[in-house]
């Protein structure tokens, strides 16, 4: 493992797995992502991940036409890296998934490296009345789902999205998930260095147990040595645990309101930049040093904010 000297803060804004009943604080319209992607930004995170939602309703989308609404804005503000999904929201198609990448031609996309049972159906269960119809069903759909991501459907998007320059944040749920990155950077479809993200805590997925993560940490050593970076993110309550765990063992971190609506226990984080605020103050204390956005693209070798299509 690449033994990061800075600390990147990725902050994932919005995504696709909390619905807009679970926090009056999870960033819906293109005006609300911007706002608070910016504000993530000014508070440490030197890359934002970034999702689009139904201005209305909150469903996740991938128009990109609604990227074009805040992708700009985000950019006339910040320097941060933006990392773009392709993981989309639950049930879409991999045509779907993939249209604002490759309109926005970014710097960083995800990148889910294997298909798992993907299961958030007790996501919503202390809500007693959901504001919009589509929130119900579509949490309780997933005992019954699989997030798809075929060997197939992996090489068409790095394939296509490696042309435009982008790079990827690799999302790792698992450990076969490590063997496919390799798998795909031994066809050479790939190029070091990997910026690893590993991710504890959904449930079809990898535990949230510390045993995991020196795990994944001693495969990915196995596997890439010295060719990669490591990145932790964890869902609900595990975030800040295992993300400080990851900057201690000379990795990365991640939060947002995607992971984790939290900013202590039954407190809900009234921002990103709360979160990323949090998690800043202890690395510091920590005396780790946070990367700037110049200091993230060099480690992970990105094109330049420049080189972007928005």
């Amino acid at each position: 493992m690449k033994q990061a000297k800075k600390v990147i803060i990725t902050c994932a804004v919005t995504g696709s797995i909390h619905t807009p009943s679970m926090s009056p604080y999870l960033p819906i319209t293109p005006e609300e992502i911007a706002k608070d992607a910016v504000a993530a930004a000014r508070a440490g995170a030197s890359m934002l991940h970034l999702h689009a939602r139904d201005p209305q309703t909150g469903l996740p989308r991938q128009d990109p036409k609604l990227f074009a609404e805040f992708l700009p804005r985000i950019k006339e503000q910040s320097d941060a890296i933006l990392n773009i999904t392709t993981g989309g929201g639950l049930g879409m198609t991999l045509d779907e998934r993939l249209a604002p990448a490759k309109w926005a031609q970014p710097e960083v996309a995800s990148m889910n490296m294997g298909s798992f049972n993907f299961n958030i159906s007790g996501a919503g269960a202390r809500i007693e009345k959901f504001k919009f119809d589509w929130e119900k069903p579509y949490l309780e759909m997933t005992r019954d789902f699989i997030l798809s991501n075929t060997f197939a459907q992996i090489e068409r998007g790095v394939s296509e999205l490696s042309a435009m320059g982008t790079r990827f944040e690799f999302e790792c749920y698992d450990v076969g998930h490590l063997y496919n990155v390799a798998h795909f950077a031994d066809r050479g479809l790939i190029k070091p260095p990997f910026f690893l993200q590993c991710i504890f805590g959904i449930l079809g997925g990898i535990g949230a147990h510390q045993e995991n993560l020196l795990h994944m940490r001693a495969i990915a050593d196995k596997l890439f040595g010295d060719d990669y970076y490591l990145s932790v993110l964890a869902a609900g309550k595990h975030q800040l645990p295992f993300v400080t765990m990851s900057a201690l063992l000379g990795g990365n971190v991640r939060v947002g309101l995607e992971d984790s609506l939290y900013a202590g226990k039954g407190r809900l984080a009234q921002s990103n930049a709360e979160q990323v605020a949090i998690i800043r103050e202890i690395l510091e204390r920590l005396s780790l040093e946070i990367a700037t956005p110049a200091e993230a693209r060099a480690m992970i070798q990105t094109k330049g904010g420049d080189q972007v299509a928005f």
